[in-house]
């Protein structure tokens, strides 16, 4: 075969091979095979326009991920799809007038599809799932159906969080430093009817099960645990005075009880209407109406102002009847406990600003164990907040306070006055949407019948399509009469249907079992082909999900368990997640200007290049600032990985098999023994620990090992068996990471199958072997000289050989050789006198 005036054409090759993948559909995947599985995934986006290179960087990793398996004889599933419905679909229409939502998203997907398919991503596309068709939405109703059915999905009327630019309610987690995660427009409140999963019956076991997942970066996990937020500690009833109500409160200090001055509501609480008496409703009302326009998050912060006005209403602390000022206090947040606090001033130091600010009592009911103070609350400049001996409290007092923690509650219960409680920060998940472009809601309203679900047998509910987006950006289904008017299922009498939509999250919570059967027209997934599969043995994605998506993904799974369609409750094993691309300091995006295009480094370099630059510019988990002239490094390397195929191909092309001994000389065995560790250095670099920036930075060397074998001895005497073993495993171990030039470098050595369907290459231990090293010889333990040995002599043949070198010699002349002290493979010290 004579190639060697053949140049490498990165574009051409890389088609040849994406067409011929595409063909013989190399990627599909089987649910039923004798191999063991391997589900490798990767979080799948949202079609918002055109990939870059930050986009790439997880589907990338997750492709070396796929070959590598497959290599190594698993069965790879290894999907792809979109996270479609949501808010820039819908905006895009308002904006643009006549665009739907659908065509926006579906062009938008056709796109990227187009894109991923370029840089040689091995997804089996037969699997594509994309959330707002209807064959996928039709399951994503089902499932809002099943947690109704089991009481964990309901409707009631609470203050959520509102962005005034999105028009549409949020959920906690979607509100960042106060603002809309989505398009960063401060957030307010409002009071509404909506629709919530019940995500706190789980919390206890969403906590627990974090320390089942040993493989999950522990900064998420420490994320997940601080959201959870569980608390323990008592609720306590406080009566009102002169009202036959009781406000309940929680606290994780019940040892500060005998120090409460006052209580304080959040001014979301639907209490506060109640509890403000009529001469105090008007300052309540400006209160209200000035927090109301405040970013919450700010003005619960700690350093924030402390700010409050009194309802005129007195709760009765019950463990010393005192009567105690109730007052509405802009650093309570209504999500958190009962959104009422008992107030201790003296042991709060947000307590002990408002107590200051609005002349409250400050009572001292812990002190430090060295002191003899125990009543100078003038003397406080701060809040004591550290343990310490309980003072002014009744039978508990000389008592270290976390030992009089346990012994409180016990009495509390005694006296029927408190609860022993553990409390979460976690609330239920708000899923309402006001928008058009997501899955409806399977509910309908009938005045006679009530609320009712939408019949399985009548999923799925769907998205007209001749709707108008109005500049209020309401949603369209509120006035589509057909869509919103219905007949009641169960007495024919006129009805309503649910006008408000899912929110994304639900449909990104399942889509992992969705991949198992796609097509499946009567259920959502078989169980016994999910249960095979799952959970997910390597999850790749942006650790901004942390709290969102995983959390929520963990919840659905778990609550499928419980239902029993599913076998496992956890989601994913594994999760990486992958650092960001930046450009010029900044995160790329289009309005920055610094966004780098696939298509346009593809077209100058190559996919493999490419590829090869978004591995080797940093450790993956990490983030990296992009550099052109990285990838024209990476593209040189595969140039020269490219020729040097050229010259030895031709030398080695009668050898069918390698033969692994007869090496002639010490740069042989180094080739080598340099081959096979870095079989063993990718290997663990993959397997281990996704170090595939140097996994990338050990071929470079092995080429250069072998680059300096081909200059450094005569071609006529080059080891053709030696070479044949080097380029088979060499583009074997490249392959996962550049796979077209391999694919076609690999047919070029006259394989009769795809580098796809190969396997990895095995360590050779006898290679790693090292026969000669250079030692120290030393006299008198100074260094004079270095010596190169053969590990296989004994220690006597080796001091012999050290005691013959001219050097050494030299220095021993007329002097008497006392002792010869030999270290294995490192040193010899010579003493004399």
């Amino acid at each position: 075969m004579s190639i060697t005036n053949k140049n490498y054409n990165p574009q051409e090759i890389e088609q040849k091979w994406q067409k011929i993948w595409e063909d013989k559909k190399i990627f599909k995947t089987s649910n039923k095979d004798k191999r063991p599985k391997y589900y490798d995934l990767v979080m799948f986006p949202y079609p918002s326009g055109t990939l870059h290179v930050g986009h790439v960087k997880n589907y990338v990793i997750g492709d070396v991920v796929a070959r590598y398996k497959r290599t190594k004889q698993f069965n790879v599933l290894h999907p792809f799809g979109f996270d479609a419905f949501g808010l820039p679909a819908e905006n895009a229409a308002i904006e643009k007038g006549k665009l739907h939502p659908e065509e926006w998203t579906f062009k938008n997907i056709d796109i990227i599809r187009k894109q991923i398919k370029k840089i040689g991503i091995s997804y089996d596309w037969d699997r594509e799932v994309i959330t707002c068709k209807e064959d996928y939405y039709k399951w994503t109703q089902w499932l809002f159906l099943q947690l109704y059915k089991n009481g964990l999905a309901y409707k009631k009327k609470a203050p959520v969080n509102w962005c005034p630019h999105c028009k549409t309610v949020l959920a906690n987690e979607q509100v960042v430093n106060g603002k809309c995660e989505r398009c960063g427009t401060e957030v307010t409140i409002r009071r509404l009817e909506q629709w919530y999963f019940k995500i706190t019956d789980y919390a206890e076991k969403l906590l627990n099960d974090l320390d089942k997942l040993t493989g999950w970066p522990e900064n998420v996990k420490t994320m997940q645990r601080n959201w959870i937020g569980k608390s323990v500690g008592a609720e306590v009833d406080f009566k009102i005075d002169n009202m036959d109500k009781t406000l309940k409160v929680f606290t994780t200090r019940p040892d500060t009880l005998w120090g409460v001055t006052f209580m304080a509501l959040a001014p979301e609480s639907p209490l506060v209407e109640e509890l403000t008496t009529p001469e105090n409703q008007q300052k309540v009302e400006e209160f209200i109406k000035m927090i109301s326009v405040q970013d919450r998050f700010k003005r619960t912060s700690q350093d924030a102002p402390k700010e409050g006005v009194f309802t005129g209403s007195y709760a009765i602390n019950p463990v010393n009847g005192e009567k105690i000022p109730i007052y509405i206090a802009n650093y309570i947040l209504y999500e958190y406990g009962t959104g009422a606090i008992m107030a201790v001033p003296a042991h709060d130091q947000r307590d002990f600003e408002f107590a200051k600010k609005y002349n409250l009592p400050i009572r001292i009911v812990i002190k430090p164990k060295d002191s003899e103070n125990t009543n100078n609350s003038e003397s406080l400049e701060n809040a004591y907040t550290d343990d310490g001996i309980l003072i002014n409290s009744d039978i508990f007092s000389g008592l270290e306070n976390r030992e009089a923690i346990k012994k409180i509650c016990e009495w509390l219960e005694s006296k029927k006055i408190g609860t022993f409680t553990v409390q979460y920060k976690l609330r239920d998940w708000l899923i309402s949407r006001q928008r058009y472009w997501g899955a409806p809601i399977p509910i309908i309203y009938c005045e006679k019948c009530g609320t009712i679900p939408v019949a399985e047998e009548d999923l799925p509910v769907r998205l007209p399509r001749d709707v108008e987006f109005k500049p209020t950006g309401t949603s369209p289904l509120i006035d589509h009469p057909d869509f919103k008017n219905v007949k009641c299922p169960i007495c024919g009498g006129d009805a309503k249907r649910e006008v408000d939509t899912m929110d994304t999250f639900v449909d990104s919570s399942w889509y992992y079992l969705r991949y198992i059967n796609p097509d499946l027209t009567d259920k959502p997934f078989e169980k016994n082909d999910v249960n095979y599969w799952l959970p997910v043995d390597q999850y790749i994605g942006g650790v901004e999900h942390a709290i969102l998506h995983l959390l929520y993904s963990r919840f659905i799974t778990k609550v499928l368990k419980d239902l029993n369609f599913l076998d496992f409750d956890e989601p994913f094993e594994n999760l990486f997640t992958q650092g960001m691309i930046y450009r010029n300091g900044a995160k790329m995006s289009k309005s920055k200007g610094n966004v780098v295009s696939p298509d346009d480094m593809i077209e100058k370099y190559g996919a493999d290049a490419l590829r090869t630059y978004i591995l080797f510019m940093a450790p993956p988990e990490k983030d990296a600032e992009w550099n052109d002239s990285g990838i024209e490094g990476t593209y040189r390397f595969l140039n020269k990985v490219w020729n040097t195929y050229m010259k030895i191909i031709d030398k080695i092309d009668n050898i069918q098999f390698h033969t692994k001994y007869h090496l002639k000389n010490q740069i042989e065995k180094d080739l080598r023994r340099k081959l096979h560790s870095t079989i063993e250095k990718i290997t663990n670099d993959i397997e281990g620990n996704f170090q595939f920036n140097t996994a990338v930075s050990s071929l470079m060397e092995l080429l250069n090992d072998c680059s300096n074998y081909l200059n450094s001895v005569n071609e006529n005497e080059w080891n053709s068996s030696l070479l044949k073993e080097f380029a088979d495993d060499f583009v074997l171990m490249l392959s996962p990471i550049a796979p077209h030039i391999c694919e076609e470098l690999w047919s070029m050595l006259g394989k009769d199958d795809l580098i796809i369907n190969a396997t990895w290459p095995e360590v050779d231990k006898e290679a790693l072997k090292i026969e000669e090293v250079t030692i120290a010889v030393q006299i008198n333990g100074k260094l004079r000289s270095q010596v190169t040995i053969n590990l296989n002599l004994s220690e006597e043949e080796i001091k012999a050989i050290v005691l013959e070198d001219e050097k050494i010699q030299k220095y021993i002349e007329n002097k008497s050789v006392k002792k010869i002290i030999y270290v294995p493979g490192k040193i010899v010290n010579i003493l004399v006198k």
